[in-house]
């Protein structure tokens, strides 16, 4: 029987078990990134290890987050990541130099290599044949060190691309035609291989935009061919030499096939609130638009934004609209530059932003109350955007283009407008003079800490008896925005203890005083939790800070892969209901006790969860493997790693 690309990929990099659905392998990791919302911690983590350099093939430090310097916090956690990787021997890419998805894909991806970044849009890498998966800090911290990354072996789904897609249609359109067939829940363990002839047909940075929202469905990575459109990148970046062909064997098996006609596809949305909720763009025409915001890891290609410019080119953006263009990286902000094409963005009265997350993160460009913002981003959960009440539809650039020159949301299709069909250029202009790499001399360099650097807090090893209570109940569908806010609150990122403060505040204000109350009592928080807990970042500060809280277990209906695996680092146990109905059960401040916790969790057996207030006793699951068990007994991954070096 012949391999597909995923089992090709991954076995070349196995170094622990089998390759079986189902089974925890443990790979080997060439490539690794960062970016600075979660870099600093993951580089205080490198550094508790006792770590003296990097295992890595290349390891990158990526300011892209916050960039914006409001107080003194953001600009000293970059001056500590610029002298921690040139301590370390880390590639160090200086803020303006662009997102760390767009630039790592321009400049660094490789096909047939393994990725692993601190930020869950890592998976753009599968554009150009990377097993590129995202997770949290401390799991990249290791494999910087030469550890291996651990992860259940998956199931490999084919989508399997046929026809061409039509004017006006895109490889946004694709991946959100992805979500609308598999929604954002249910996918975990799943790697997405696409192939089939329409392939052929997307450029990379078409296979980029959709490799890179697969992380929305909570599947594992996506993964494109590598072919001779992938050269063809390469070569225009200047890289051929990295090039490798990939492919699967004409006899390769999967565990389901998904058969999607490109020619069949028409412009598309997803609406508020979440990226699953997917209409067709002529649906919902006529809406009126407040805002729009073009770019994020997403859709900030040099392809993207000139097909935007020449939408706009002679026109002026409607009164009743605020657009803001973030070019996905220095590269291609200096090409539209050099092109001609940043003026006619300028012309038409967009406002230029920085190459940075900025808006998609909501740390800038906000909209207004109750507003409607049309965004090229991979994310519209609720506040994300910095305003809890607003309406963030996600859409094509072809439709944010479309709906800036109308000040509504419209199918492009009916414009009196000729297509701009954008070409990909021969040759890219090349210019590594914002990245930093290492030299013998900066690794002698001092590593610089500003008042807001704080060293990584650890938990206590799991206690013999869990007795506590049930500090917050939420639905499903909880995201990592939810339980640790992003946007200005970022700037605490290295600060836990200031951080700690806002877990759940857009959720439930009084959670973090509670919760502290109930630690410094004595007392167990635990999480009741509905469906698809930790949807959204792989942000780890989602489990860190609860954990510096007192929490020792989240019960939900089901996780998200990397909140799961963030969770488990950091010794909090997740548990799922035996029966979901048990969730109803459970109320908010009910007392709880899990007896011989600690025994259960060392034997694998299952775990009785009583609620003393109800006198009711639930059964849970655990499901760990043998490593994952030890390292929640031992109170998390820092504590188990420097229990064993």
């Amino acid at each position: 029987m012949g391999r597909n690309i995923v089992q090709k990929v991954l076995q070349d990099h196995l170094r622990e078990g089998k390759l079986a659905a189902g089974q925890e392998i443990g790979i080997r990791i060439d490539q690794t990134l960062t970016q600075d919302a979660t870099g600093t911690m993951a580089y205080l983590q490198f550094e508790a290890m006792g770590m003296k350099e990097i295992k890595t093939d290349l390891s990158v430090s990526y300011v892209d987050h916050n960039t914006i310097q409001v107080g003194f916090e953001n600009a000293d956690d970059h001056a500590y990541l610029q002298s921690v990787a040139a301590r370390f021997g880390i590639v160090f890419s200086r803020p303006g130099n662009g997102i760390c998805h767009q630039v790592h894909l321009e400049r660094f991806g490789k096909p047939g290599t393994t990725l692993l970044g601190s930020d869950s849009h890592t998976t753009t890498g599968g554009g150009v044949g990377q097993i590129a998966i995202g997770a949290g800090g401390l799991d990249v911290a290791v494999a910087m060190g030469g550890g291996l990354f651990y992860l259940t072996a998956p199931k490999v789904y084919l989508v399997n691309l046929i026809g061409e897609l039509k004017p006006w249609v895109t490889a946004k359109d694709v991946v959100l035609k992805m979500l609308e067939t598999l929604t954002t829940k249910g996918n975990v363990g799943v790697m997405l291989e696409y192939g089939g002839p329409g392939v052929a047909t997307l450029t990379v940075p078409e296979r980029a935009t959709i490799t890179n929202m697969g992380a929305e469905m909570g599947v594992t990575t996506s993964i494109f061919p590598s072919d001779e459109e992938t050269k063809r990148f390469l070569a225009a970046q200047g890289r051929e030499r990295d090039w490798k062909q990939l492919t699967a064997d004409a006899d390769a098996e999967y565990d389901r096939v998904i058969e999607l006609d490109l020619s069949l596809l028409e412009p598309m949305v997803a609406t508020p609130h979440s990226p699953g909720n997917v209409k067709k763009v002529s649906e919902l025409a006529g809406l009126a638009v407040d805002q729009v915001c073009i770019g994020s890891c997403t859709n900030s290609s040099y392809e993207d934004l000139v097909t935007v410019a020449k939408m706009l080119k002679g026109r002026k953006v409607n009164p009743h609209v605020s657009v803001g263009v973030a070019p996905g990286s220095r590269q291609v902000l200096a090409m539209l530059a050099h092109e001609g094409y940043l003026a006619d963005l300028v012309d038409a009265g967009v406002r230029i932003l920085e190459s940075a997350c900025g808006f998609c993160i909501g740390n800038s460009l906000s909209p207004p109350s109750k507003g409607v913002s049309i965004r090229t981003i991979n994310r519209n959960f609720e506040g994300r955007s910095g305003t809890k009440d607003a309406q963030v539809y996600l859409t094509s650039v072809e439709v944010a283009a479309a709906a800036a020159i109308t000040g509504e949301l419209v199918d492009p299709r009916t414009l009196k407008m000729e297509y701009p069909d954008v070409k990909m250029p021969k040759k890219f202009l090349i210019d590594d003079g914002m990245f930093i790499f290492p030299t013998p001399a900066l690794r002698e360099s001092a590593i610089v800490r500003g008042p807001n650097i704080g060293a990584p807090p650890t938990n206590t090893p799991m206690p013999a008896k869990l007795a506590g209570v049930a500090a917050i109940k939420v639905g499903d569908k909880i995201t990592t925005d939810h339980i640790m806010p992003a946007g200005a609150r970022l700037k605490y990122r290295s600060n836990v203890p200031a951080y700690a403060k806002y877990v759940f505040e857009n959720v439930d204000a009084n959670f973090s005083e509670r919760a502290m109350k109930n630690k410094e009592a004595g007392i167990h928080n635990v999480i009741v939790a509905g469906e698809s807990y930790g949807q959204g970042s792989s942000r780890e500060h989602a489990a860190l800070c609860p954990m510096y809280l007192g929490v020792k277990a989240v019960i939900a209906k089901s996780f998200e892969r990397i909140h799961a695996a963030n969770l488990i680092n950091f010794g909090i146990i997740p548990l799922t209901f035996k029966n979901p109905a048990d969730y109803d059960a459970i109320d908010q401040g009910d007392s709880l006790e899990i007896a011989d916790v600690r025994r259960a969790i060392e034997s694998g057996s299952a775990i009785t969860l009583k609620d003393v207030t109800k006198k009711k006793d639930i059964e849970c699951m655990a499901t760990l493997s043998e490593r994952q068990r030890k390292i929640v007994l031992a109170g998390g991954l820092l504590n188990y790693t420097n229990k064993n070096n």
